[in-house]
């Protein structure tokens, strides 16, 4: 997260402005580098980021206090689970991150939920996963021994 808000300031600090070819109709167009310098750093940032923890997630708020109904589900199944140790990111400390993980996933809502670097989903997917017991196996492909695994054998 600190390169992501190094790289963001960096660019932010330069604040030229970035002229595009001239249009057909004769219009030249003008965007922020700021704005162009930014997004290309969030996309890159964020790709680092997803690949740092085995569990990231990009939520309202935080694990302790979720601001919004979704991410506080994600939390409760990941913590059903017995995965506490994971990173969690809110956006809404921050609209570029936020934006920018939408751009990143292709994905329009939060919370975001990556397993070794590859989009899970949202909450929804989250649920389900949950529901149909492939939570357990896709913990398992991260190297992480679901709770609720070792729950059920002991009660066999």
């Amino acid at each position: 997260m600190n390169s992501l808000i190094r790289n963001t300031a960096r660019c932010l600090r330069s604040g030229a402005a970035v002229y595009m070819p001239r249009q057909a109709d004769g219009r030249v167009w003008t965007s922020s580098a700021r704005f162009l310098c930014a997004a290309a750093d969030v996309q890159k940032a964020l790709g680092d980021i997803v690949q740092k923890d085995k569990v990231v997630v990009f939520m309202k708020g935080t694990p302790a206090q979720p601001m919004c109904g979704f991410s506080n589900a994600v939390v409760q199944i990941l913590r059903m689970h017995g995965v506490d140790d994971y990173a969690s990111y809110n956006v809404l400390e921050d609209s570029e991150l936020r934006e920018g993980v939408k751009a990143f996933s292709n994905w329009p809502t939060i919370p975001q939920v990556y397993f070794s670097g590859e989009f899970v989903g949202g909450c929804d997917i989250l649920l389900q996963m949950h529901q149909n017991g492939d939570l357990v196996e896709e913990l398992k492909k991260c190297g992480i021994s679901s709770s609720l695994l070792e729950a059920e054998k002991e009660s066999k």
